[in-house]
């Protein structure tokens, strides 16, 4: 089992997980940090209310995608899309451009 040590907000954090995920849990404590500034400021320095603020803001950056996401399609849709495929496929294997 892997263990590394990740410093956010001024703190090390010893974290342990599954060897060879590292590499991504060193990228995932380095998005941490770059919000830990704003966080520190926001929360006065007090070390459990700056994670908790940067949990808020992470969760706001995520809420935000998940609201600006577009709707996924219809299943007519898809099956429209798939049946023009389809003819453009056959056209295209009989030699035509009629699709």
């Amino acid at each position: 089992m892997g263990q590394i040590t990740l410093s956010i907000a001024g703190r090390s954090h010893q974290v342990g997980c599954r060897d060879g995920e590292e590499p991504k849990l060193r990228a995932l404590g380095a998005v941490l940090e770059r919000h830990a500034a704003a966080a520190q400021r926001a929360s006065g320095g007090s070390s459990e209310r700056t994670l908790l603020y940067i949990a808020l803001i992470l969760a706001d950056q995520l809420a935000e995608e998940t609201v600006d996401a577009p709707p996924d399609p219809s299943p007519g849709v898809l099956e429209r899309i798939a049946e023009r495929l389809e003819a453009v496929a056959s056209a295209l294997e009989a030699g035509g451009t009629d699709a």
